[in-house]
């Protein structure tokens, strides 16, 4: 990405969502408030599950690299959007949008990789408990959150390395709030043909394989489910990963929406409202879907304050 010698466009301008002062304000405050938000929700979801131990399970493994993971995305994103929210410079360098874009694929494919590792680790609980301990080994856990980030590495290196050898000599002007490959591969006076195929394929490949592992968990969930005689205990089953499904839901919606149909021509509405929901909204949701839905998280929250409390009484 060092290198220019493939572009006569030192720079980007990011239009944003508005052109009106007064509608950028308000989407000012309203950023930031969830950018604050995302941050408080997310870091102290990792700081409870490394406090308390009750909490060193594998699904709060998973958990926390997923809080990880919603913080950094949300990170490469919003500074810059809140920074061009208030400011009439809206200028990004070429290489600083190149490494947004770099990071921002990395983190959400990896994403798509840990949300299928979680159902399966919710299949494995509840379709198989008596054998969960011995099969989501640590070894197993680290292997699932590994692969999935090596998946995410290696797919970011080869899409930014065939975004930096297009051709960009005419507008350097981007619709949109961040530097997504839609928007900028509109810009390229060059064939792209080659490039939106391979994101195609690999945008879908994403979506089959880890979707495929979750409708499979979750039919089998089902499954298991619905020979639960005692209604009580269906709901106390289902309730342990109806967060997770929640969640799942959400993020493919509007990632689906966007990257499954993408094309040259890249208009302003729909894609930037979804750009908004899982750039910026849900990396705010995710924790609070999985604590205010989770009473073992809520009852870590409490233990973790009844101990700070007590030690402060006793210094």
């Amino acid at each position: 990405m060092e290198s220019r010698n493939n572009t006569n466009v030192p720079d980007f301008i990011l239009m944003g969502l508005t052109d009106s002062e007064e509608i950028q304000c308000v989407l000012f405050i309203l950023f930031l408030l969830i950018y604050l938000i995302t941050v408080l929700g997310n870091a102290g979801m990792i700081l409870i599950i490394h406090l308390d131990l009750q909490l060193h399970t594998p699904m709060y493994f998973f958990l926390s690299h997923l809080s990880f993971l919603d913080l950094s995305y949300s990170t490469v994103i919003t500074p810059k959007t809140l920074e061009n929210l208030m400011s009439s410079n809206k200028y990004i360098s070429f290489i600083g949008c190149f490494k947004q874009m770099y990071f921002f694929v990395f983190l959400v494919v990896t994403e798509f990789f840990f949300l299928s590792s979680m159902a399966y680790d919710r299949y494995v609980a509840i379709c198989n408990p008596l054998n969960y301990p011995v099969v989501m080994s640590t070894r197993l856990c680290c292997v699932l959150i590994t692969g999935s980030y090596m998946i995410g590495f290696t797919e970011s290196t080869i899409i930014v390395l065939f975004m930096n050898s297009l051709h960009f000599c005419k507008s350097n002007v981007i619709y949109h709030f961040f530097c997504d490959l839609t928007p900028i591969l509109a810009l390229s006076c060059s064939n792209t043909s080659d490039t939106e195929i391979l994101l195609f394929i690999l945008a879908s490949l994403n979506v089959m394989v880890s979707l495929t592992t979750i409708s499979v968990s979750y039919v089998s969930i089902l499954s298991t489910i619905l020979k639960i005689n005692s209604t009580s205990g269906k709901r106390k089953t289902f309730s342990t990963c109806a967060s997770h499904l929640l969640g799942v839901t959400i993020f493919y919606s509007t990632t689906i929406f966007t990257y499954l149909k993408l094309k040259k021509s890249y208009s302003l509405g729909k894609d930037q409202v979804a750009s908004v929901f899982y750039t910026i909204v849900i990396p705010m949701l995710n924790p609070l879907i999985y604590s205010l839905r989770n009473k073992e998280v809520k009852s870590a929250i409490i233990r973790v304050m009844q101990k700070r409390e007590g030690s402060r009484q006793l210094k």
